[in-house]
């Protein structure tokens, strides 16, 4: 399975738990739309900050979902890389695999451009 095929599934997935607890949803929703619309770092920066906690958290979804964010925001495989690297450095052989996943989800969507 490519990685745009598991976003596509973790999207369905997310949809039907939607469907399940709308109101937790909404909130998740809103709090999230807070979070990137205050503050003093950029959208960019924070989807940054945010994968690097997928990567620590080993959260393949999360990271799937996060690396297609960056990629929108114009990041690049290099800040990309960097991110990696200290989730390595904070997470160990973990952030290592995990780190390499990142990669190879970033490389997959990037094909499709």
């Amino acid at each position: 399975m490519t990685y745009a095929e598991k976003l596509q599934e973790t999207r369905g997935e997310l949809r039907a738990l939607y469907k399940v607890v709308p109101d937790t949803a909404k909130a998740f929703g809103e709090l999230g739309k807070s979070v990137k619309d205050n503050g003093v770092l950029g959208h960019k920066e924070k989807e940054l900050i945010a994968l690097g906690m997928a990567i620590v958290l080993r959260c393949e979804p999360c990271i799937t979902t996060h690396v297609e964010a960056l990629r929108k925001t114009g990041a690049t495989r290099e800040e990309l890389a960097d991110v990696i690297a200290m989730a390595i450095q904070m997470s160990g052989g973990p952030g290592l695999m995990y780190g390499a996943k990142t990669l190879a989800c970033w490389d997959d969507l990037s094909a499709g451009t």
